[in-house]
């Protein structure tokens, strides 16, 4: 099962149909991403996708003058998808981080890791890490992916980014067990909302609205088939 944000690796016959099928102006960025092994990212599935097809998104880096940085969807076989993985983890992302930002990273990571949490890194930060080329600018954000387990691991995260967003732009999505997402602070602002509240939720193939109370089912689900 691929979820949104998941690294994919694609195999010699993944690339060869992905640049098949791409246009005359994506076929250098394609060359040159196939040629330096970085990965693509699960994105949203289109409409008309079929089921063993994956959607993958590649967003290219800054150029010399820092123009806004292009996106290309691609579409692949699931048998052309080689390595895939979830994104990176705080660890793995840190060497990529601009000076002003270490401190404050330090601290989220020690205390996630010492409380169990999977919080991970998409986005600029993510990107300028795997590959090495600039993709941060004055006005990026932290984008993270938090896997909470269950309930409490969700309240205990949520206090942590709500704790170090004073110190680091931090942004990014809950990913609930099935791989619903929902942007953290939204969830956080529905939280002291009026009963009934909706939240934007975001799956593989669709957004949609839902209240809280079905995405926090999923941890009860879970812990039963456990």
């Amino acid at each position: 099962m691929t979820a949104r944000h998941d690294l994919i690796w694609l195999s010699g016959a993944g690339w060869d149909a992905a640049q098949r099928a791409a246009t005359p102006a994506q076929q250098a960025p394609l060359a040159q991403w196939r040629q330096a092994g970085w990965p693509a990212t699960v994105r949203r599935r289109d409409s008309d996708v079929g089921p063993d097809q994956v959607c993958l998104g590649l967003t290219l880096p800054m150029d010399d003058i820092g123009a806004a940085r292009a996106r290309l969807g691609l579409r692949c076989l699931q048998s052309g998808v080689a390595r895939q993985r979830r994104p990176l983890s705080l660890q793995e992302a840190a060497p990529a981080l601009p000076p002003a930002w270490r401190t404050a990273y330090a601290g989220l990571e020690q205390k996630a890791a010492a409380a169990g949490l999977d919080m991970r890194v998409y986005g600029s930060l993510a990107l300028q890490a795997l590959t090495g080329a600039p993709y941060l600018t004055a006005r990026s954000d932290v984008d993270l992916a938090f896997y909470p387990r269950d309930a409490a691991q969700l309240d205990h995260g949520l206090a942590l980014l709500d704790h170090y967003s004073l110190q680091l732009p931090l942004d990014g999505e809950i990913i609930f067990p099935s791989g619903q997402a929902v942007a953290w602070k939204e969830w956080r602002n529905a939280a002291s909302a009026a009963h009934g509240t909706r939240v934007l939720v975001k799956r593989i193939d669709c957004v949609l609205l839902a209240e809280p109370a079905t995405l926090l089912d999923e941890f009860t689900e879970c812990m039963c088939r456990a």
